[in-house]
């Protein structure tokens, strides 16, 4: 077991023991007149299991110089002993390793993380051998073997294909938002999901030196410098303990009594900050699930309203990851809608990641379409087919310069996004254009992120092509774009940036992973990938830019409410500590003070659960 899962554990157990012996000790002192110290016995347990434990652990972290709140509850623990307060002091240990635990199971490791990578890939590939079929680990597979991948399974190599036509889903790898194509000669990404049809691999990188493999290890460099978050209860522990301490020591050493020190001590349990903090967190986590939103790391609610830069991942975040046909550039002497007729008949029968687009294009227009015969679709020529007695020819740029080069002058500029050229009785008859649908509500919400939020820079972080990323850029208003970066590449520009200022980046794909982990606040759009989940903070699942600025809200909302709590009930806890220190008001007293601040402090934290009018400010 490694030590991370025994300190959760461990945290697990010694709040479990705390629960079960303020519930036997409140048993036995309800229904039984037996002698206090048998009714205090369960507490004795839980304090010596329970309570040295945290307290000792707590002294390794003076020994360190880490000081926050918990020492000042490690202290507390201590005082209620030595006051005869055992209720108090197992209540103190349940709050402190009921608060570890919990959060230890909130904010996931990155074995989890790795675990949910290497668990996407099989395990075994099927490999042909002559007219045999054998499956082999993925460490047996070798250059130049020929595997087979079947439908909707995961491709476990870097290859090529050499039988068989169908489409693959290589979006979490490359940031491309649409289906490739996939015939004889073409590659194929370890991690790409197939399509419904059975293709044959020649493998061109053993699994280790593959892509999805490489991915792994940026992961794992992600993980080692992840950035180290400063919790805000550590932050206000750091200033209120010392504090606590300093006063209580002048109270007993001015006054010669060691009765005043235990009474300031005993006021100064910092309760606001071990109930009310969590509690306001818990209650925000709740408030964001029934916005379809998951915390995977409170520290997000923490942290969000105070960066200072928003990244984007293009595809799937700023755009809805689904290609459009957005221009229909004819050739004279040809009619638009008779042409588009024309090849929409002939897509239907092609599984060319456009061919949605084109066939949705004609939907919208209610054009009908005719029988095709003749369909063929050979590695590097196209799709073909006879409709209506005319030849269509369905093909790039660069084949039919390649066979036409007198016709190139036909061709309209080249411009952003993907296009096809269409060819009619092998003459040049139409370009079509497709871009990634940008969202709705892109622009209006990049634009709000500075004077509603205080980011100062809003950057677009992208795989695709930079044609295709600053086309979107202008649309939204980004001005900052990095296009055409590999997941290596998108982890070193996410590190800098955080360095220079707290960063949230929002990504879709298992390409953005590692950049996830390295933001201050990752968050990821959708449940599509495992990976990407476990490697963000927070996971949007409606995949909207609007659960996004509700997110932010609830982080702001949240931070301001746990002050108030924290900040407030230690302020009052303070002038009940020189009341103390002045001899005024007795351990006994100062307990019940101490339980009144807690329960106006936790009251107050729990206002976060309700919901207010509006969490969307555009």
């Amino acid at each position: 077991m490694s030590e991370s899962a025994w300190e959760r554990r461990k945290q697990t157990l010694i709040a479990i023991l705390a629960i079960v012996a303020i519930a036997l000790h409140v048993l036995l002192w309800w229904k039984s007149e037996l002698p206090q110290h048998l009714v205090n016995l369960p507490l004795y347990l839980a304090l010596f299991f329970g309570g040295v434990p945290l307290v000792w652990d707590l002294l390794l972290k003076v020994w360190h110089r880490e000081f926050g709140s918990d020492l000042l509850a490690g202290i507390s623990i201590v005082t209620a002993v030595i006051l005869g307060e055992y209720l108090a002091g197992t209540l103190v240990v349940l709050m402190l390793s009921g608060g570890e635990a919990l959060e230890a199971y909130a904010v996931r490791s990155a074995s989890s993380v790795l675990e949910a990578l290497a668990n996407r890939m099989p395990s075994v590939a099927h490999r042909r051998v002559d007219s045999n079929l054998e499956d082999i680990g993925l460490d047996e597979i070798e250059v130049g073997d020929v595997v087979l991948v079947f439908p909707h399974e995961v491709c476990p190599i870097d290859g090529t294909v050499i039988e068989g036509h169908g489409v693959m889903d290589e979006s979490y790898l490359t940031g491309e938002p649409y289906m490739m194509s996939k015939t004889p000669g073409a590659g194929v990404l370890s991690g790409a999901i197939n399509g419904e049809s059975m293709l044959t691999i020649k493998v061109d990188k053993r699994a280790v030196d593959s892509r999805y493999a490489q991915i792994m290890k940026v992961m794992q460099g992600s993980q080692q410098h992840r950035p180290k978050i400063r919790r805000l209860g550590d932050q206000l522990g750091a200033i209120y303990t010392p504090v606590a301490v300093a006063l209580a020591l002048a109270a007993w050493a001015l006054s010669g009594e060691a009765v005043r020190f235990l009474a300031v001590m005993v006021v100064a349990t910092p309760c606001p900050l071990l109930i009310a903090i969590p509690v306001a967190i818990i209650g925000s986590i709740s408030l964001a699930a029934r916005r379809a939103i998951v915390i995977r790391d409170p520290t997000v609610l923490e942290k969000i309203g105070g960066c200072q830069t928003v990244i984007f991942d293009k595809t799937g975040t700023l755009t809805y990851g689904e290609p459009e046909l957005t221009e229909q550039i004819v050739a004279p002497g040809f009619d638009a809608t008779e042409m588009l007729a024309l090849v929409a008949s002939l897509e239907r029968y092609s599984k060319h990641p456009l061919a949605e687009a084109i066939l949705d294009a004609a939907g919208r227009q209610h054009i009908s379409l005719h029988e095709a015969s003749e369909i063929s679709e050979r590695p590097g020529e196209g799709l073909r087919g006879v409709v209506g007695g005319r030849t269509i020819r369905i093909t790039s740029r660069k084949a039919f310069a390649a066979e036409q080069p007198d016709a190139v002058s036909q061709l309209p500029p080249l411009a952003g996004g993907l296009e096809c050229v269409i060819l009619c009785d092998e003459q040049y008859g139409a370009t079509y254009r497709f871009r990634d649908t940008p969202r709705s509500e892109g622009a209006p919400f990049v634009r709000h992120l500075q004077p509603r939020h205080g980011i100062n820079r809003v950057m677009l972080l992208s795989g695709d092509r930079e044609s295709e990323v600053r086309y979107l850029a202008e649309l939204v208003g980004v001005s900052e774009v990095f296009a055409e970066k590999s997941p290596e590449e998108k982890l070193q520009i996410v590190r800098k940036e955080t360095s220079a200022a707290d960063t949230i980046f929002v990504g879709d794909g298992i390409n953005d992973a590692p950049a996830l982990m390295a933001a201050t606040v990752g968050v990821a759009f959708g449940e599509n990938s495992d990976v990407t989940t476990e490697a963000a903070g927070a996971v949007v699942m409606d995949s909207s830019l609007q659960k996004v600025d509700e997110l932010m809200h609830i982080g702001i909302r949240m931070r301001r409410i746990a002050l108030e709590s924290a900040v407030g009930g230690m302020l009052v806890s303070v002038v009940a500590m020189f009341v103390a220190a002045f001899g005024y008001l007795p351990p006994v007293a100062g307990a019940i003070t101490q339980e009144v601040i807690d329960v106006i402090a936790v009251t107050n934290a729990l206002r976060v659960a309700i919901p207010p009018r509006s969490l969307k400010d555009y």
